[in-house]
């Protein structure tokens, strides 16, 4: 059916509002202080929405879908460890931000350990956050470019993804790069209303263009075992169980909420440590609903396409919520989903350049010329948003190839989230470990994950090119990237704890 004038309107009317919205805030900050932290005034409620808008992305939009489309609901079982996750950063992390005027999470590891280990886990968050990055954008290529299909026609897949990220990418640099951290997570708000709405939306047409309703749903679906949440299995190899959920989950969001920059930046513009707890407690909560919705519409999905076969199989899961926006929702509800799923690209995106700047100019920009005034502080992280946003550009085309984005994006940031989630814990927990025994351990950690990741791929492609057994130095099975923060996390402060007992001197710093 593809899109018509009103779906282009809507989508058209949404992208100039919400740029528009966003530039109200361009001139309101003088300090870095204002442009990252938003004056640390911003209520609870707000950060808690722009929390749920940050990690949501589009990953989720399309990705988590397919992801029930094709299994069941056994992705719950990582949200559960989402929950848990929430609780220990609220207990550990959290008061220790909030000891002095922080505006990154890498200044808590200077002040127990240093320079040196400071820069090296900035710049750790700095490549994998944007390489992780460059997945989400990608996946708004997939949104746009289907959208799209009709209008360019002429173009070939790699021009249209250019296009499409480039699209989206521009007009979300113009707000970011005025308006700072205050433009971010009041968009965010906004954004994350017309993302659930229209989901919501999206939903009860889907219900109501499935012959039978609810009724088929349950009849199709359930056959399939497509409900199903729990499995207590032990295996270690399976991605979705309630162990590698409840821990890893519970692993992967103290990592990614309580050492990543970009949901770190948005707990420290809380007027108090109390607000920021309860902002980041009541998020996990709305993320919990938003997850059960998306694995529902896959399940709807998985029912409608048994009734209506596509004509030819999708290339991708990825593709089947999007395609069947495009090709079989109403007009008008087809053009608010786009612009739905465009709302949570852009809020993404807008919080991810916002951190990547923050890092870039007070972990390293501000330790190399202290002395800049405040004025010159503001324009380079201006300045350091455009650049970013380029290379986030660049990356997202690198990314065209690949399995489930979902997957990949999360499992790129599991990679280095065990090693900066060891060292944070050998920060907060700790006394003996000292900088350099920090550093050891987190390369052990770091290099552990990477060996977890891409360990067969590369020994493999070694073996093939040299005729040497390089195989034999792989795993004889991939381990899923539920367990990576919880493995590299738990290597970082063995061997860390551990050289604390062996080097002579260990070292304090308060």
């Amino acid at each position: 059916m593809g899109l018509n004038a009103i779906d282009w309107a809507i989508i058209g009317l949404y992208l100039c509002a919400v740029t528009a919205f966003g530039l109200r805030f361009r001139s309101r900050h003088r300090t870095l202080r204002d442009y990252f932290l938003a004056d640390r005034n911003i209520p609870w409620w707000a950060i808690a929405l722009s929390i749920v808008a940050a990690e949501t992305s589009t990953l989720t939009i399309i990705s988590i879908p397919g992801l029930a489309y094709e299994t069941n609901f056994g992705f719950l079982q990582v949200v559960l460890g989402y929950l848990v996750g929430r609780l220990f950063i609220a207990g550990l992390l959290l008061p220790q931000y909030f000891r002095g005027e922080l505006f990154t999470a890498y200044q808590l590891i200077e002040r127990r350990f240093g320079q040196r280990l400071r820069s090296l886990t900035a710049g750790l968050f700095l490549i994998t956050r944007a390489a992780a990055e460059g997945v989400r954008v990608f996946a708004v290529a997939i949104v746009v470019k289907i959208a799209l299909s009709a209008t360019l026609l002429g173009l070939s897949d790699f021009q249209r993804d250019l296009a499409a990220i480039a699209i989206v990418t521009v007009l979300t640099l113009i707000y970011t790069f005025e308006g700072g951290m205050t433009a971010v997570i009041w968009t965010d708000v906004v954004q994350l209303v017309i993302y659930f709405g229209g989901t919501l939306v999206g939903l009860f047409t889907l219900l109501h263009l499935l012959p039978g309703g609810w009724g088929a749903v349950q009849q199709i679906a359930g056959s399939a075992n497509k409900f199903r949440v729990f499995d207590f299995s032990f295996s270690f190899y399976r991605t979705y169980t309630f162990w590698s959920g409840l821990i890893g989950g519970a692993l992967f969001t103290t990592a990614s909420h309580g050492t990543d920059q970009l949901i770190v930046q948005r707990l420290l513009a809380a007027r108090s440590e109390r607000q920021s707890k309860l902002a980041l407690l009541s998020s996990g909560v709305m993320v919990l609903v938003q997850f059960s919705l998306f694995l529902l519409i896959g399940v709807m999905l998985f029912a409608f396409y048994r009734l209506h076969p596509p004509a030819l199989p999708f290339a991708r899961t990825d593709y089947i919520f999007p395609n069947f926006v495009i090709t079989r929702m109403p007009h008008g509800v087809s053009g608010l989903l786009i612009a739905a799923i465009l709302a949570a690209a852009m809020s993404n995106l807008s919080a991810a350049l916002n951190a990547l700047s923050s890092t870039t100019v007070i972990d390293f920009y501000l330790r190399w010329r202290p002395d800049t005034p405040a004025g010159k502080q503001v324009l380079f992280s201006r300045a350091a948003t455009i650049v970013w946003g380029l290379l986030l550009f660049a990356l997202a085309i690198l990314a065209r190839h690949g399995g489930k984005v979902v997957e990949v994006g999360l499992a790129l940031a599991s990679v280095a989230y065990g090693a900066l989630l060891g060292v944070f814990l050998l920060a907060v927990l700790t006394r003996r470990v000292n900088e350099a025994s920090g550093m050891v351990a987190m390369l052990c950690g770091f290099l552990l994950n990477l060996y977890l990741w891409q360990g067969r791929a590369v020994f493999g492609w070694l073996q093939a090119h040299t005729g040497l057994p390089w195989a034999a130095l792989a795993l004889s099975r991939d381990v899923p990237w539920t367990w990576y923060v919880a493995l590299g996390s738990g290597v970082t402060f063995a061997v860390g704890y551990g050289m604390s007992f062996v080097r002579q001197n260990p070292g304090l710093r308060s």
